[in-house]
Protein backbone atom coordinates (compact mmCIF):
# COMPACT_ATOMS: atom_id res chain seq x y z
CA UNK A 1 0.00 0.00 0.00
CA UNK A 2 1.36 3.41 -0.90
CA UNK A 3 1.33 6.51 1.24
CA UNK A 4 1.37 10.15 0.23
CA UNK A 5 4.42 12.20 1.04
CA UNK A 6 4.01 15.95 0.86
CA UNK A 7 6.25 18.95 0.53
CA UNK A 8 5.40 22.62 0.74
CA UNK A 9 7.07 25.66 -0.74
CA UNK A 10 6.31 29.08 0.76
CA UNK A 11 6.72 32.26 -1.28
CA UNK A 12 8.29 34.19 1.60
CA UNK A 13 8.24 37.52 -0.24
CA UNK A 14 4.43 37.42 -0.57
CA UNK A 15 3.73 36.00 2.91
CA UNK A 16 2.32 38.46 5.47
CA UNK A 17 2.70 36.18 8.48
CA UNK A 18 -0.98 35.74 9.31
CA UNK A 19 -0.22 32.16 10.52
CA UNK A 20 -3.55 30.78 9.29
CA UNK A 21 -1.63 28.00 7.57
CA UNK A 22 0.18 27.05 10.77
CA UNK A 23 -3.15 26.81 12.58
CA UNK A 24 -4.71 24.75 9.75
CA UNK A 25 -1.84 22.26 9.46
CA UNK A 26 -2.81 18.98 11.20
CA UNK A 27 0.84 17.83 11.33
CA UNK A 28 2.32 21.10 12.73
CA UNK A 29 4.69 21.35 9.76
CA UNK A 30 4.57 25.16 9.51
CA UNK A 31 5.70 27.81 12.00
CA UNK A 32 6.35 31.54 12.00
CA UNK A 33 10.01 32.35 11.34
CA UNK A 34 12.05 34.77 13.44
CA UNK A 35 12.97 36.62 10.25
CA UNK A 36 11.16 39.19 8.10
CA UNK A 37 10.82 39.51 4.34
CA UNK A 38 11.65 42.59 2.24
CA UNK A 39 8.27 44.11 3.11
CA UNK A 40 8.94 43.83 6.85
CA UNK A 41 6.50 40.99 7.53
CA UNK A 42 7.47 37.91 9.49
CA UNK A 43 6.82 34.89 7.29
CA UNK A 44 6.06 31.21 7.80
CA UNK A 45 8.38 28.36 6.92
CA UNK A 46 8.23 24.57 7.07
CA UNK A 47 9.89 23.37 10.26
CA UNK A 48 9.03 19.64 10.05
CA UNK A 49 8.95 19.06 6.29
CA UNK A 50 9.27 15.27 6.76
CA UNK A 51 5.92 15.22 8.60
CA UNK A 52 4.00 16.76 5.68
CA UNK A 53 1.34 14.47 4.22
CA UNK A 54 0.30 16.80 1.38
CA UNK A 55 -3.21 17.47 2.69
CA UNK A 56 -3.19 21.04 1.20
CA UNK A 57 -4.97 22.55 4.23
CA UNK A 58 -2.29 25.23 4.43
CA UNK A 59 -2.62 26.24 0.78
CA UNK A 60 -6.42 26.33 0.98
CA UNK A 61 -6.54 28.77 3.91
CA UNK A 62 -3.72 31.05 2.71
CA UNK A 63 -5.39 34.36 1.76
CA UNK A 64 -2.46 35.42 -0.44
CA UNK A 65 -1.82 32.11 -2.22
CA UNK A 66 1.76 31.90 -0.96
CA UNK A 67 1.93 28.14 -0.48
CA UNK A 68 2.42 25.46 -3.11
CA UNK A 69 1.94 21.84 -2.07
CA UNK A 70 3.55 18.92 -3.85
CA UNK A 71 2.54 15.27 -3.37
CA UNK A 72 4.37 12.07 -4.14
CA UNK A 73 3.33 8.45 -3.64
CA UNK A 74 5.87 6.45 -1.69
CA UNK A 75 5.83 2.69 -1.32
CA UNK A 76 6.12 1.09 2.12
Amino acid sequence: MSKLKGAIVVDTERCKGCSLCAIACPQAVIALANKVNVHGYPYVEPVKQEACVGCTSCAIVCPDGCITVYRKKVED
